[in-house]
């Protein structure tokens, strides 16, 4: 009997999914050793295949974490316990990092555990998907009815949203905050609430601006910010400057053409891109692999994207269909302030490319998410196929249609 729940079980997996999941991270590998090689060895003095074998190991706990959120059921995160955890967690990791945590590029948005870096808000992220599916779900019936109880959500994802920002990383705020409000919307709750309630926050804060803005606006306008919006508008303008990075991108894309100089063959990474191994890897994949190498990347980030939708719309769960609809937009998000930044539609905000970028927690939480998400659809698919099976056999022995 156990075995053939096994066997019914191991039909229901979503292999399309975890096919793309795979193929996307072993590609994004092999593009990290590409664009970082000429880096490791100029730039930061170490073997060229430095990034790469530590991508290498970061990769393995990401398929380690993907395998164990496949294999644990989805609803297990909906208990209380852990929806207090992860509550509390997420804002006192923020608050930590802020105070203890380890400054690169301006931002204090890392803790240093020896030679490793870990960055909260990439668990935050998650943790609030998982609170904000728990929370509506539970709430699901209460959701037109204008109850306090059903606003805290939206107050509790400013917080954090505000913990992100003024570490500085507003790229990853904004991801944050397009997600929660993606959930709350999917969840149910009114719209008119949710919109009563951001412009009263945005009236408050528009009447304490003259107390927060003289602190926060050091951050938020400093001259590093604003000469990045100006490079942002006009890049040639500012090619020798914060313009350089951008410009070059746009020299990498266009070297590529259809099919791309080849792989490995890309000068571009040789100092041009300073982050080419981070926040411009699709610059690189785009001079070496051309568009056709573009078009692969993009392609999957899309399948799983649209693929997540279409598993949400199937949960019959709400807790699964919120947590689907939540992972899906943060990929679909991540993917859109990466490359919109890369080609210059979006002022550069330093959002790693999902599964494909060098980054060790961005990688672990995202496969992460994705193992979750490849449950939801088992349980989902399983329970259409076989337990109104089931129920139909067992009604039709009641009756005794059966034998």
């Amino acid at each position: 009997m156990e075995r053939q729940l096994w066997k019914k079980v191991l039909k229901c997996y979503d292999y399309p999914l975890i096919a793309a999941v795979i193929m996307l991270s072993l590609f994004g590998l092999i593009m990290v050793y590409s664009s970082s090689m000429v880096t490791a060895v100029i730039r930061f003095e170490v073997p060229s295949d430095y990034f790469y074998e530590r991508q290498k190991l970061w990769l393995i706990a990401g398929f380690i974490a993907f395998a164990i959120m496949m294999a644990i059921p989805y609803k297990v995160w909906r208990a209380e316990r852990w929806v207090k955890l992860v509550f509390f967690a997420s804002p006192l990791m923020l608050i930590a990092v802020a105070f203890l945590g380890h400054t690169a590029n301006n931002a204090t948005s890392w803790f240093r555990v020896g030679a490793l870096s870990i960055q909260p808000a990439e668990l935050a992220k998650l943790g609030l998907i998982l609170y904000l599916a728990a929370a509506f779900a539970n709430k699901r019936k209460r959701l037109a009815e204008p109850a306090k109880s059903n606003l805290f959500p939206i107050y509790y994802t400013l917080v954090i949203c505000f913990l992100i920002a003024i570490q500085p990383d507003f790229g990853t705020a904004a991801i944050v905050f397009a997600i929660a409000m993606c959930i709350i919307v999917s969840s149910g709750l009114r719209l008119v609430l949710l919109l009563k309630q951001l412009l009263f926050f945005a009236l408050i804060g528009t009447v304490l601006s003259p107390f927060w803005l003289p602190v926060a606006g050091k951050k938020i306008f400093s001259p590093e910010r604003m000469s990045r919006l100006y490079s942002f508008l006009d890049p040639f303008q500012y090619a020798n400057g914060d313009g350089y990075q951008l410009v070059n991108s746009y020299l990498a894309i266009g070297l590529g053409g259809l099919k791309g100089v080849g792989l490995g063959k890309g000068i571009q990474k040789y100092g041009y891109l300073p982050e080419s191994h981070t926040d411009f890897i699709m610059a690189v994949i785009a001079e070496e692999l051309g568009l056709f190498g573009v078009a692969f990347t993009l392609g999957l980030l899309a399948f799983i994207v649209l693929r997540g939708l279409w598993i949400a719309r199937r949960s019959h769960d709400a807790f699964g269909s919120l947590l689907a609809i939540g992972i899906s937009v943060m990929i679909g998000f991540q993917t859109f302030i990466n490359v919109g930044g890369v080609v210059g539609l979006i002022p550069i905000t330093g959002v790693p490319l999902p599964l494909v970028s060098y980054g060790g927690t961005s990688l672990v939480l995202t496969m992460a998410s994705l193992g979750l998400l490849v449950n939801i659809s088992m349980f989902a698919k399983y329970e259409q196929r076989y337990k109104k099976a089931e129920k139909t056999i067992v009604s039709k022995q009641k009756r005794g249609l059966t034998f």
